[in-house]
Parts: C-alpha cells; structure tokens; sequence
C-alpha cells in the first residue's frame, strides 16, 4: 500500500495528534534518553522490529544512553501515514521502557 503524503492540515495537527514529537527540517523528531546503552539498545531493537512489521524504517542515531529518531517519507518527499503510524507505535514503545515518559 503506498504512502498518503501528509495535507497542510495534518501536518498542523502532528502537535495535538503526537505531542512528544516535533517537526525538525520538515521531519518528525524525537529524541530518548535511557538508564545506559543496554537499554537503548533494547529499543532500538524493539523499534526496528515494528518498522520492519510496517515497511517504514526511521534514520536514527544511538550514542550510549541516548536515541535520536528521525521519520520522513522519502518516495512522498515529505511526511506521510506511514510517519505517523511508525511515531505511534514508538510512542507505544517508549512508553513501555521509559515509565513515566
């Protein structure tokens, strides 16, 4: 199924709809902190898994305790569903390992 680019309008509501991401270079970013780099590694694992499940993978970087997440749709040129949902289920995720986050 191929990527719905995101409207004017959806993309104005991405801080109602995902309020612990922001827009960065016209990007949905995210950024995790974890206890050390054992954990941060267990979620990238965990959100590699489920972007793979979605055929949506982030550009992302990990340096010791910390994740930078990155999602945009290169074949939209933009954001897309296919952002959204992937922000979705790492929310979910990261809501499941950090506590309290």
């Amino acid at each position: 199924m191929p990527a719905d680019p995101l409207s004017p309008a959806a993309i104005e509501a991405i801080p109602e709809t995902l309020p612990l991401w922001t827009l960065v270079n016209d990007k949905l970013h995210r950024e995790f902190r974890f206890a050390d780099f054992s954990e941060a590694f267990g979620f990238m694992a965990r959100v590699a898994l489920a972007a793979e499940a979605l055929g949506h993978h982030p550009e992302w970087s990990n340096v010791w305790n910390r994740v930078v997440i990155d999602l945009t749709t290169h074949d939209t040129g933009g954001l897309s569903s296919y952002d959204l949902a992937l922000a979705g289920r790492i929310d979910q995720l990261a809501a499941a390992a950090i506590p309290g986050r």
